[in-house]
């Protein structure tokens, strides 16, 4: 199974676990493969340059870190992800959640996320 995270998620399983709900947890724990798309490192820099987040190093200490995690792969945004982006039949406009959604249906994954919008939305939504 794959699981992709959403940016919050991401930023509680690396720097605040027990934010996670039980069942989250453990569709990471359990899973063989997390992605995570560029698009919330980049979430993760406006927050922490904003103030609004506080990482434990730089932001490119953080997205090396990550690239070191057994299990994850972090997917660049390509062309085909912005396609399905925006051919998306869902009435959200934050470009960040509709890619994050949409590797994760190119991927055939279960996403990871505390979001309401995108619980209701993404069939395969885990929190």
């Amino acid at each position: 199974m794959t699981v992709v995270l959403d940016t919050a998620t991401l930023i509680w399983w690396t720097t605040d676990p027990p934010r996670l709900s039980s069942r989250a947890r453990r569709a990471i724990d359990e899973t063989s493969e997390i992605l995570v798309s560029t698009i919330s490192i980049w979430e993760a820099a406006l927050k922490a340059r904003k103030g609004a987040l506080v990482l434990p190093g730089s932001i490119r200490e953080f997205a090396r870190g990550l690239a070191d995690v057994e299990r994850v792969t972090v997917r660049s945004v390509d062309a085909e992800t912005w396609i399905a982006n925006v051919e998306l039949d869902w009435d959200h406009k934050d470009p960040a959640d509709r890619t994050i959604v949409a590797l994760a249906q190119l991927a055939g994954a279960a996403l990871v996320t505390s979001d309401r919008r995108i619980l209701d939305f993404y069939p395969r939504g885990v929190w």
